[in-house]
């Protein structure tokens, strides 16, 4: 930390497009200039069968995990790159790039039984960066001098220990705990200095956990790759996982199958 920090708070409710913009007004206005590095990490989780979750949550579901970073990147980048909407005041790092975060999920790569209301918004969000990344491209093109480039990140993180975590375990099927044992999860602590190393790299898509590198490897698709010495390690692992990937759900399947043979429908075990 530096002597010179200053920091500062604002409350606003993401969900709603007007307050995102007011938001970004609100940092402008006392930070006499635009922000460098937005990181976009509201969110929740319900993790419920499809079935029994009410259909209130679906809708919550995305507005808190996708329309809160969506509706804050269109208020931020408008202001970043549209002449008529930048503030009378000099770039605080005219050279540097800006860069825009985003926090997903391993579940926006690989989802199973029990995370359909939640694994949609964070694969939606993945392609959303992926959208933006190439967007900025044009800009980059346009006004290479003037305007500083615009970075897309993605954060991937794994489960997190935290207050979130166990609220989240309370209503959680006993079917969905026994598919995700295998995930040793991290702390918060722990994420963060992951995430902070991989944006230090200058990843686009940051992964927290080497399992879900592997799982990410599986289904870039169309993803920036970051370098060719990365590109080509992640294509060779992405050769074992598509494999792998076969088998692993296979056997989820299996798991489900008997565990509804044993138990019914209800995703909990039944009380003796």
């Amino acid at each position: 930390m530096s002597p010179n920090q200053r920091f500062h708070h604002i409350s606003a409710d993401l969900i709603k497009p007007t307050e995102c913009a007011r938001v970004v007004s609100e940092v402008i206005a006392w930070n006499n200039s635009p922000p460098d590095i937005v990181w976009c990490c509201a969110g929740s989780c319900y993790p419920t069968l499809f079935i029994d979750t009410p259909v209130e949550q679906l809708q919550h579901m995305m507005d808190s995990n996708y329309f809160t970073c969506a509706f804050m990147a269109h208020a931020v980048l408008r202001t970043w790159l549209r002449s008529s909407e930048r503030p009378n005041t000099e770039f605080s790092t005219p050279s540097l790039p800006r860069h825009l975060i985003f926090t997903a999920s391993f579940l926006s790569f690989y989802t199973f039984a029990g995370y359909a209301p939640y694994s949609p918004t964070k694969a939606a969000l993945r392609s959303l960066s992926d959208s933006l990344s190439q967007e900025m491209n044009l800009y980059a093109a346009v006004c290479p001098s003037s305007i500083p480039r615009v970075r897309l990140h993605t954060v991937f993180p794994a489960t997190i220990f935290t207050e979130s975590y166990e609220a989240e375990n309370r209503i959680k099927t006993d079917l969905t705990k026994m598919l995700e044992e295998g995930d040793e999860g991290q702390t918060a602590n722990e994420t963060a200095k992951s995430s902070i190393a991989g944006l230090e790299r200058g990843e686009e898509l940051v992964t927290t956990t080497f399992l879900t590198r592997l799982v990410m490897t599986g289904v870039l698709g169309g993803s920036i790759r970051g370098g060719l010495l990365k590109g080509v390690l992640d294509t060779l692992l992405s050769w074992v996982m598509v494999v792998a990937m076969v088998f692993v759900r296979k056997d989820m399947d299996a798991k489900v199958r008997k565990w509804g043979k044993k138990y019914g429908a209800s995703g909990m075990k039944k009380i003796e």
